[in-house]
């Protein structure tokens, strides 16, 4: 399945207006804790944000922060800043003030809308930042700041929306990587219908009767996809709980609104694994589990599979994509691999020179197809490098299977050389995995006295496990066991709590080499 946009298009009109306009606008569109929205409430709260954002001055293309917790404001927020055709930048809302002041000055918005309950937070971040910035809130009415409320409660609840093309940017989101500052991404309209037809229709079938549960946040561009752009496609419902994700929120969830969709990510798979009730657990209304963001062992797949008993398709998206392109596909799993191409997208294995490798060799993920991004927003060297004609570079390191089933070998710029040989930290990572003491691992880089770079690992362990030096050196014996010598973590640390992350929940690989 693929989609090709006419001229001008509106993501949120294709999205949202469209549903209502076709009767279904008395369906649940969303589902939260002791309250549901239709689709013609969801459309009401959205072009009353548009039309207050309007009144505030905000214009076609200017970026507009999104910071809110998941919930129906956010949904509004997002489509009735489409509709008044600006451009949306979701962000993290527990992101502390020094953080939030390298935003505003990065991106240089005029408007935020946060959390009335937070503008101390956010006044402190404005404090730090060069650029200034004024505050929409919702919920709490702050001194000296617009409130969404106030203003929306005598606006019509109707607003014509702004012509926009369909190459217009309309969600900006954040490069994923695990070092540096992140990347603003900046994706058109298109884009993101295209692969809500691509993968979300096409692979994932998702219809009318569907229900979605994420675990990770809106702000993620893989939970926006997944649990908001692909169900309101179709007309489905999309469930959201804006408290932290842990093993008995999710279940819980899962217990109140019956998904039929979960979209998982592999910290959480191993949580849901690992919980003391894990096996009284009722998943039966999914009917399908999704994994992304990180690698997935093998045996945390098997795992998961053998206590749920539903089927889990790990795959590989990025920002600069938006979403999914590699994946599993329903009744054609294969674990510790993500799948195939979705169609609509194009991929190589290249070596450094760009030279197409063959199959079986690790090399350099290259990808085409209808979600390219324009480019990173005032990072013209690094979009040189990384956008080059119709293809992505996307800096991870992947082998193709003669059947067209690829395989992650981490990232370019994660890969390790030891005494001359090159292999991927997820590898050992895998390896570890696979011991019954560990819930958790990372392997990192980290240069010697005399400059020579090792690996060494970070492992959290499972219950009834104690860190140890006895342990440390079964860990290591098992890798050099399964895997070649040269591969064993010259050191072992272990954590008491979970691995630090970055702004996308991903392990931050630069803080854990700090504790070598």
């Amino acid at each position: 399945m693929t989609f090709v946009a006419p001229e001008e298009f509106n993501l949120a009109e294709w999205l949202l207006d469209a549903r209502v306009a076709e009767g279904r606008g008395d369906r649940v569109a969303l589902r939260l804790a002791g309250e549901s929205h239709t689709y013609r409430q969801v459309l009401g709260l959205a072009d009353r944000f548009a039309t207050v954002l309007a009144g505030l001055g905000v214009r076609p293309e200017e970026r507009l922060l999104l910071a809110l917790p998941d919930g129906a404001e956010w949904v509004g927020a997002l489509f009735g800043t489409l509709k008044a055709g600006a451009v949306a930048v979701p962000v993290n809302p527990e992101l502390p003030a020094e953080a939030l002041a390298a935003l505003i000055d990065y991106l240089r918005p005029r408007w935020a809308i946060v959390d009335g309950a937070q503008v101390a937070r956010w006044a402190g971040a404005i404090g730090l930042a060069r650029e200034r910035l004024a505050l929409l809130t919702v919920g709490d009415v702050a001194p000296g700041c617009p409130s969404f409320e106030e203003l929306g409660r005598t606006v019509a609840e109707r607003f014509e929306n702004v012509r926009t093309h369909r190459d217009d940017p309309a969600v900006m989101l954040f490069s994923g990587g695990t070092t540096g500052r992140p990347k603003a991404v900046v994706q058109s309209h298109r884009s993101y219908a295209f692969t809500t037809v691509a993968y979300g229709q096409g692979i994932l079938g998702l219809g009318p009767e569907d229900v979605t549960l994420a675990v990770p946040k809106l702000f993620f561009g893989y939970a926006l996809g997944s649990n908001l752009f692909f169900p309101f496609s179709v007309g489905a419902t999309a469930c959201l709980f804006p408290e932290r994700a842990t093993a008995e929120a999710v279940f819980a969830a899962i217990r109140r609104y019956r998904p039929t969709l979960l979209v998982n990510v592999p910290t959480m798979v191993q949580q849901m694994v690992s919980h003391p009730e894990a096996a009284a657990a009722d998943l039966a209304s999914l009917r399908l589990v999704t994994s992304a963001g990180e690698a997935l062992p093998v045996p945390l797949h098997q795992r998961f599979v053998e206590t749920f008993g539903v089927e889990l398709l790990d795959g590989l998206g990025t920002a600069e994509q938006w979403h999914v392109f590699l994946t599993n596909r329903p009744g054609r799993i294969r674990p510790g691999t993500l799948g195939e191409v979705v169609p609509g997208f194009e991929v190589r294995v290249r070596d450094d020179a760009g030279e197409e490798l063959p199959d079986g060799e690790t090399g350099l993920l290259w990808v085409r197809g209808g979600a390219r991004a324009a480019g990173y927003f005032r990072e013209h060297d690094k979009s040189l490098a990384t956008f080059r004609g119709e293809w992505v570079v996307t800096g991870d390191l992947v082998t193709r299977s003669p059947d067209g089933y690829f395989t992650y070998q981490g990232r370019g710029d994660d890969v390790l050389k030891v005494g001359g040989k090159w292999f991927s930290p997820a590898e050992v990572e895998s390896c570890l995995a696979a011991h019954p003491a560990v819930a958790e691992c990372a392997v990192v880089a980290v240069a010697n006295e005399e400059g020579l770079v090792k690996p060494h690992a970070v492992v959290v362990l499972r219950p009834g496990h104690e860190a140890s030096e006895d342990l440390v050196q079964e860990l290591q014996d098992h890798v050099a066991r399964s895997l070649q010598p040269y591969k064993t973590p010259r050191s072992i640390r272990f954590l008491t709590d979970d691995f630090p992350r970055t702004h996308l929940g991903k392990i931050d690989r630069a803080k854990l080499r700090l504790v070598f």
